[in-house]
């Protein structure tokens, strides 16, 4: 994969309009993520806009119920085609097992290929104090995170979300395919922002990841489109 396949950008944005306009801004951008906030905004619209580009979908809306509902929500969105879906791995092996099954089955129903279904192992934006003090998890951040990415794996999901500060041990430890998408990548002239577990998009490639989701450090900028060709280098 090329630069230009790896990198995902987040339509952070609170409506329609706003996405669109990002989406033009950004022409070379193959990938986008869509998350709760502009899918609860505009539903499944801002897919067919999308697909109207023939652009990858990234639909991140982090699933997280009881197994019955996780099924039913995995099978809706697997008719709208898209490319990567989420869920947590915290809703627990069961669900993640209904979510596999449902997920095929809604693809098959609307003829479209299913979409790889990744764990959330734990939100970027959590640390280790976090974990332990505000989470009460006794275990280490790095090994709850792999706990979590081998209960997906168990349970048949086609990856996992993490930190780049794990990607080298869950690549280690899944082996090459099972994907692993890195939220929280900060090249090193770009602010942390709310991210805990940070690393540069060259170290997270190196260190294992397939897909690498930036969205403030090219979207926030005064010239999103300098940020996304400065990656893209620096990235080649």
């Amino acid at each position: 994969m090329n630069a230009e396949q790896r990198v995902i950008v987040p339509l952070d944005v609170p409506d329609q309009e706003s996405a669109i306009a990002l989406i033009d801004q950004l022409p070379q951008v193959v990938w986008w993520k869509v998350g709760l906030e502009l899918f609860t905004s505009t539903g499944p619209k801002i897919l067919e806009v999308l697909k109207s580009r023939q652009k990858r979908i990234f639909l991140d809306l982090k699933f997280h119920d009881i197994p019955n509902t996780i099924a039913g929500a995995s099978r809706s969105a697997a008719n709208y085609g898209v490319d990567l879906l989420t869920i947590h791995a915290a809703s627990g092996i069961e669900a993640l097992k209904a979510a596999t099954e449902a997920t095929q089955e809604g693809a098959a129903q609307a003829g479209v290929k299913p979409p790889k279904l990744i764990a959330i192992t734990l939100l970027t934006s959590i640390s280790a104090r976090q974990l332990a003090f505000d989470l009460k998890i006794p275990l280490e951040l790095p090994e709850y995170a792999l706990e979590m990415a081998l209960l997906a794996q168990e349970a048949g999901l086609d990856g996992a979300v993490c930190s780049p500060q794990e990607v080298a041990q869950l690549r280690q430890t899944c082996k090459d395919d099972f994907l692993l998408v890195c939220p929280g990548v900060r090249p090193t002239w770009a602010d942390k922002d709310d991210q805990r577990r940070s690393l540069t998009p060259a170290q997270a490639i190196i260190a294992g990841a397939d897909y690498l989701v930036i969205g403030r450090p090219i979207t926030a900028a005064t010239e999103p489109e300098l940020a996304w060709k400065r990656i893209y280098e620096e990235l080649n």
